[in-house]
């Protein structure tokens, strides 16, 4: 699979997506695009629909978390949306990426791509080892749940660029890793740790960057994008 670059539209409505859709009419092929809780919870699953009118690939990034059955049912919902990629938990653990996986595909055997995240770009060391209890280097925890993840069926997994190499290197080049934690040079790190620029990301195997606020409250949101294509793929 090519690399990609994964445009994070972080929007609280529809209207303000489309103003900023609007600017890449002219951009082909169609940038793939991630669409997250906020706006799924803000503009309804109709909104997945409309982009892929566009043309548009989609992530849908709504990280699901819950008992086996809930999260199969859920997926089952939403593999009828026609996203290309969509994901969970790898915390929820094994049986749940699953239940998950059995649930996201259809009677024709057909499905989109699952990946787990491992562990947030924003969750630091310290966050790892005070507050969620788990003593161990955050390298050593993502390689665990990447695994997990894999013994479950699952496609690849959501880590930080930092990570991708081990990720590939433990599991192979088909296990898809997916990062956000993406920033250029000139640009502040903003609420994320663990983060590279696009070539760094680039060197280090990712696949897929996702990227946000670069992009998005870019003075000129194409161009970011162009700058994220030309570094990364």
């Amino acid at each position: 699979m090519n690399r990609d670059v994964i445009i994070a539209c972080d929007f609280a409505s529809q209207e303000e997506l489309f103003e900023f859709l609007a600017k890449f009419d002219d951009v082909h092929p169609k940038p793939f695009l991630k669409v997250g809780m906020e706006l799924f919870y803000a503009a309804g699953p109709q909104i997945v629909k409309e982009i892929k009118a566009r043309g548009h690939k989609i992530f849908l990034d709504l990280k699901l978390h819950d008992i086996p059955q809930t999260v199969k049912k859920t997926m089952r919902v939403l593999s009828e949306l026609d996203v290309d990629l969509t994901n969970l938990h790898c915390a929820g653990g094994i049986e749940m990426m699953r239940a998950a996986l059995a649930g996201l595909t259809r009677a024709d055997g057909t499905r989109p791509l699952l990946i787990g995240v491992t562990q947030l770009t924003s969750t630091s060391q310290e966050t790892l080892e005070q507050e969620l209890l788990i003593a161990r280097p955050i390298a050593e925890v993502v390689r665990e749940y990447a695994s997990n993840a894999q013994k479950a069926g699952l496609d690849g997994v959501v880590c930080s660029p930092l990570e991708a190499a081990t990720v590939h290197a433990d599991l192979g080049a088909k296990f898809l890793t997916v990062t956000p934690g993406i920033r250029f040079p000139d640009a502040a790190a903003d609420d994320q740790h663990r983060v590279t620029t696009p070539a760094q990301a680039h060197d280090l195997g990712a696949d897929f960057i996702v990227v946000g606020r670069p992009i998005t409250q870019a003075a000129d949101p194409v161009a970011a994008y162009k700058r994220c294509v030309t570094e990364f793929c």
